[in-house]
């Protein structure tokens, strides 16, 4: 899959910069420590540590084969180069939005804090995540997986899916990237927010959810009532 940058301001090769910085640093703190403080300049100066690019109010797009496959956004972008492997950090947020063939949107994804990693073709979103589909069903968590090779996203998280007359909460979460076929690993509730029943004109007690709930499993049986634990 290839990128296309879009669009950024700040895009700034830093890292030999920040290296040649941190050796005059170094230079002089030797001068002034006692060799018990090796290791910590050591560990001070080490380059690893720091991205090889950064970029502010960066946009991206990931084709394949020609094809528009997803689009990023981000206020800031993190490059890292660590013995051979390399991955990208959002320590700011992060924006997806993937698309179909007919470049519509199937899906999309924000988190406040993310992680790229390349080779392995994987993702890591964490804090406030939220995916939502075409359908506008919506997935909330805190930690999510995103698997290009599998195509699939994965939690072992607490979980909620808001859809448009129900919601469902369980810890951990199983799907295909296009969150149209989900599995909760562990469902812990579950209750209906728009039905349709009609409540009586001449009626002065307001429903509750609860209530209502409960009258929408005894009209329709078959339905499963998942309890809160």
């Amino acid at each position: 899959m290839s990128q296309q940058l879009l669009g950024f301001k700040d895009f700034t090769l830093i890292k030999n910069i920040r290296i040649a910085v941190l050796i005059m640093g170094t230079a002089i703190l030797l001068f002034a420590c006692g060799k018990s403080d090796l290791d910590k300049i050591k560990d001070f100066a080490s380059p690893e540590d720091l991205p090889a690019l950064e970029a502010t109010n960066f946009e991206t797009l990931y084709t394949d084969s020609g094809q528009v496959r997803f689009s990023l956004k981000t206020p800031k972008l993190l490059r890292f180069e660590n013995d051979g492997e390399s991955y990208s950090q959002f320590p700011e947020g992060i924006h997806l939005v993937k698309y179909d063939a007919k470049q519509k949107i199937i899906s999309s994804l924000t988190a406040d804090f993310a992680k790229q990693f390349i080779k392995e073709k994987k993702w890591e979103a964490k804090n406030n995540v939220v995916v939502t589909n075409a359908q506008g069903d919506s997935l909330k968590t805190e930690h999510l997986i995103w698997d290009e090779k599998s195509a699939k996203i994965y939690t072992e998280e607490f979980v909620t899916i808001i859809r448009q007359n129900q919601i469902m909460t369980g810890t951990g979460l199983i799907s295909d990237q296009d969150m149209q076929n989900w599995t909760l690993t562990q469902p812990q509730g579950s209750f209906l927010v728009d039905v349709h029943s009609k409540a009586k004109q001449d009626s002065s007690v307001t429903e509750t959810p609860e209530d209502t709930n409960e009258k929408e499993l005894n009209e329709h049986p078959s339905r499963t009532k998942l309890k809160f634990k």
